[in-house]
């Protein structure tokens, strides 16, 4: 069976240095915070061309803290896209503030920027772009609407590390950028972590506070924080990995560049890359009208896949009372219907790709033939 990611083999390659990375830790007593936290920030920020980040135990928590950081709560709306992982706008409802969608780019999948201005209301406070599958979203005609209105921009990168908008990094391009270090992600930890990070100084205090139950030292509460730390452990993982993911990332480059070639003729549609991008292909989706007979098919060939995602989160029963129905943002919802991830992961054999394409070729327009 091809896997959809190979985590186990990743860590065989680097398995010294990250089991002299945990011993240290362990040998240190220093788990939560401390300076492994500290020297992972430092290194964080410096690749992301940002002058701060923050460390915190989710990509979630990120999301959280970056809103409350800018000041969103209760009787806000922060407009965001629908096609992402639900996360994204549970963050946003944590606050208490609404999310207000927009309809998606249908090549990029990332927010449609044409739609963000009509969406504006007396309410709106923020915009949450989600660059998603490793692709940045349109960041120039989105910060102009902000700058226009005064509304914060919070990048959620969770899956676009080291991805570029016009030679800059994601998340350093907003007010505020949160990652996810979630173990499949392309720096993903062995365990759960996040990252906000940010170029104004002013947010950098409260996400401090925010994840250390507001304490401006111990036992000394300043405002209503959360347990939102990130563990020494994690930090210590990440550090070793970081130092790989430019090698990674080429190769997850190279690895959809071959997909492109072998699957330039076929009957399903590859990735289409803007011309502003630098992707990262966290996910690499062909998309197809006849997508679950596909998967079925290339499962039937000793090949894992993903749908990333089949339920966009506005016809989510969770988020069923925003009031929006089937047919309120279409771009989505076909897109949900019709994506499919091929494997995706640095180590991915030259043989793997050829067997994967050789596989998505050969099944039928149907998707039952293979």
């Amino acid at each position: 069976m091809i896997p959809f990611v190979d985590l186990h083999t990743q860590y065989q390659r680097i398995k010294p240095e990250i089991n002299a990375a945990v011993a240290s830790v362990l040998e240190s007593g220093r788990f939560v915070l401390g300076p492994e936290v500290v020297g992972f920030e430092k290194e964080f920020a410096a690749y992301c061309q940002a002058r701060h980040a923050i460390g915190v135990n989710s990509g979630t928590s990120a999301l959280h803290l970056a809103l409350l950081a800018a000041g969103i709560g209760p009787g806000d709306e922060v407009i965001t896209t629908s096609f992402t992982f639900v996360a994204t706008v549970a963050a946003i409802r944590y606050t208490g503030a609404r999310p207000v969608f927009v309809d998606i780019d249908p090549h990029s999948y990332t927010i449609d920027v044409r739609q963000i201005e009509g969406a504006v209301t007396k309410r709106t406070k923020a915009i949450i772009p989600v660059h998603l599958y490793g692709q940045p979203a349109d960041m120039d005609a989105l910060l102009d609407i902000a700058r226009q209105h005064d509304l914060v921009v919070i990048e959620d990168a969770a899956q676009a590390h080291g991805a570029l908008y016009k030679g800059r990094r994601v998340g350093s391009i907003g007010d505020l950028g949160c990652f996810s270090f979630y173990p499949g992600k392309n720096l993903g930890a062995y365990g759960e972590g996040g990252m906000v990070v940010t170029n104004n100084a002013r947010y950098v205090h409260a996400v401090q506070l925010l994840r250390d139950w507001g304490a401006e030292h111990k036992y000394c509460h300043k405002i209503q924080g959360y347990n939102y730390r990130l563990e020494a452990l994690q930090a210590a993982i990440l550090r070793v990995k970081l130092r790989y993911l430019e090698e990674w990332t080429e190769s997850r480059r190279s690895h959809a560049v071959r997909y492109d070639e072998l699957l330039a003729d076929s009957d399903v549609q590859t990735p289409v890359v803007m011309p502003y991008a630098r992707h990262v292909y966290h996910v690499y989706a062909i998309r197809t009208a006849h997508r679950d007979s596909l998967q079925q098919a290339l499962y039937d060939c000793g090949i894992q896949t993903g749908i990333h995602y089949p339920i966009p989160v506005h016809l989510q029963p969770a988020h069923a009372d925003l009031g929006y129905r089937r047919g309120s943002l279409p771009h989505a919802e076909q897109a949900a219907d019709e994506v499919l991830s091929l494997p995706m992961f640095a180590e991915l054999t030259a043989t793997q790709i050829e067997h994967v394409a050789a596989s998505v070729r050969v099944a039928s327009p149907s998707g039952v033939s293979v």
